[in-house]
């Protein structure tokens, strides 16, 4: 895709978008070859995004590190972007808004367990 954007739409180079969502570029790549992410291109054929594209690369890798796979995150972006979703959709955030909270009810679990043991060898030198 060539650059048709508005004047008054600054696009950014790929670098900047890694320095600011915390990524290598390579990462950046990586989302756009999976769906996850749009480049445009400049007519030298730089890689191009909007500058919501850092904000987007943070949620990205926040849904990786919560455990989703590239396919789960594709059905997650329509939600994203327009901010509306079906029935379907809903009990898909639902379940994994589900999965995820088991998730850090365990993690919370392992803390106080290792909070106890903590405790007990800070008495017990």
């Amino acid at each position: 895709m060539t650059v048709t954007q508005a004047a008054d739409e600054r696009l950014v180079r790929i670098g900047e978008v890694a320095r600011g969502a915390g990524v290598s570029v390579r990462a950046v790549r990586y989302y756009e070859q999976q769906g996850l992410l749009v480049a445009e291109r400049s007519p030298s054929g730089q890689r191009l995004y909007r500058q919501d594209a850092v904000t987007l690369v943070r949620f990205i890798q926040q849904m990786y590190a919560a455990g989703l796979t590239s396919q789960r995150i594709a059905e997650l972006l329509p939600c994203w972007d327009s901010g509306h979703t079906d029935d379907r959709q809903r009990a898909m955030l639902r379940a994994e808004r589900a999965r995820i909270q088991a998730k850090v009810d365990d993690l919370q679990a392992a803390l106080d367990r290792l909070d106890e043991v903590i405790e007990i060898t800070d008495t017990h030198p």
